[in-house]
């Protein structure tokens, strides 16, 4: 699965939900879930960032320590200077580079986990 913004968001609270259902996730620019819900995650995750997004970014931290106390197979990137949104090409707040490094990640992530 993957989400972008509000599907970010949508893409954790599924990994919480479907736990073993679920293969891999990739939430970009998502809202994380309750720290108390993390163990319930049972899917690698991989989750992509923007540094500028503060009011999401912000909680990066927590959650990356609920995945780790949790055992949770995760790989977590952090774009600098990018914007919430930094994937959607039809907004200025697209940044070529951190989507394309983003998504050659989201791609070989997929790759790795799925096949």
């Amino acid at each position: 699965m993957v989400g972008f913004c509000f599907g970010g968001g949508i893409a954790n609270t599924l990994a919480v939900r479907m736990g073993a259902d679920l293969n891999a996730a990739v939430p970009f620019y998502g809202g994380q879930p309750p720290a108390t819900d993390v163990a319930k995650i049972k899917a690698p995750m991989m989750l992509q960032y923007a540094s500028l997004d503060t009011r999401i970014t912000g909680n990066w931290p927590a959650y990356e320590e609920a995945l780790k106390a949790n055992h949770v197979k995760y790989e977590g990137f952090v774009y600098e200077g990018a914007q919430h949104g930094f994937h959607n090409d039809t907004t200025p707040r697209y940044d070529e580079k951190a989507a394309k490094l983003a998504w050659q990640r989201t791609l070989d992530f997929f790759n790795k986990n799925l096949r």
